[in-house]
């Protein structure tokens, strides 16, 4: 009997599923309990539980950065898979069924103890947003979860900084960082967060420098990284150390600089900021869909742009179009492919 041929993947990421409750506060909310507007953070199931209590209505939907890009590349066409922990509980039925409804590959086994991670977006009346997260059984994810024949059939393999707070996890990004190059995959990573950043500056700047090709950032995020307040000082650095950074600037769109050659697009306004929750993983979608169709670097840029675009005209992280509909309605029609 012949073995079937292992299917084909534009893009695999690795990354923390997680619930998204998305609660609309006013600032003051955000004062007496003690939260920085803006922040991104890790938090007990205790102070999860008291802050929802404390807040107001909420909607429940799938998320989690990596995840949310994933699903985002799946709307665009693309192949997709990823590898991630949830619980078995029914937040963690919810997240699988979400994922595998849009296509994308989900097989990583459920936790039998710990619960499905959530994350409170608390989304102010100017549309920012403020992240307080409980990881729950995200935290279990390691080496022995990854899918080898996935990753080797992979274009690019898009790891998720946020999980470098757990030792287990960082080791599965070595592994697979070294089995995608083996196969010759490329390796993308979302710094995620200038506290991630922060807190593992050391770790991330080893994986830059010798497992990642293409890194995924916001402004704040690349200067944490090089530890330096000057933007151009750390677009010098990175890209003495990876082929391609692309790099969020909110409302003065991004920078994307390969090889001594530097892109800078403006951001796409289309809608009005209703919430920010998820800009930065759409863009990272975008880019990658572009990547993947090897579409010009300043095209891979727009069409990053147009997808977040979509995600901050109302709340939560996942679109409320479907994707390729809204960048061909909105002049990216030709970005498509």
């Amino acid at each position: 009997m012949t073995t079937p041929a292992p299917t084909s993947f534009d893009v695999v990421g690795i990354g923390n599923p997680l619930l998204d409750i998305v609660i609309q506060v006013p600032d003051d909310f955000l004062d007496q309990n003690g939260i920085v507007k803006g922040s991104s953070s890790l938090a007990d199931s205790d102070r999860i539980n008291q802050i929802y209590d404390l807040s107001g209505p909420g909607v429940e939907m799938s998320g989690g950065s990596v995840a949310n890009s994933i699903a985002a590349l799946a709307a665009l066409g693309q192949q997709t898979a990823l590898t991630g922990k949830i619980g078995s509980d029914a937040w963690g039925d919810i997240l699988r069924h979400d994922l595998r409804a849009q296509g994308v590959k989900f097989e990583t086994m459920s936790h039998p103890e710990m619960p499905t991670g959530c994350c409170l977006c608390l989304v102010s009346r100017d549309g920012d947003r403020t992240l307080i997260t409980h990881l729950g059984a995200c935290m279990a994810l390691g080496a022995e979860d990854l899918d080898p024949d996935t990753i080797r059939n992979s274009k690019y393999l898009l790891l998720e900084g946020y999980l470098f707070d757990q030792p287990a996890a960082k080791a599965a990004f070595l592994r697979a960082a070294d089995i995608a190059h083996s196969a010759g995959s490329k390796v993308a990573l979302s710094l995620s967060a200038e506290w991630c950043v922060q807190n593992h500056r050391n770790d991330f700047l080893a994986l830059v420098r010798g497992h990642v090709d293409v890194v995924l950032g916001n402004e704040t995020e690349i200067c944490a990284l090089y530890e330096t307040e000057d933007f151009e000082q750390a677009i010098r650095q990175v890209q003495e150390h990876c082929d391609i950074a692309a790099l969020t600037r909110a409302e003065k769109g991004c920078v994307i600089v390969s090889h001594g050659k530097r892109h800078v697009v403006p951001a796409a306004t289309i809608n009005p900021v209703v919430d920010t929750t998820g800009a930065g993983d759409l863009f990272a979608a975008g880019f990658l869909s572009g990547l993947v169709r090897g579409i010009e670097l300043a095209d891979c840029g727009r069409l990053g742009s147009l997808c977040a675009a979509e995600i901050i005209g109302h709340p939560g992280a996942r679109p409320l179009t479907p994707l390729r509909e809204w960048v061909a309605e909105h002049g990216g029609k030709a970005l498509l492919g």
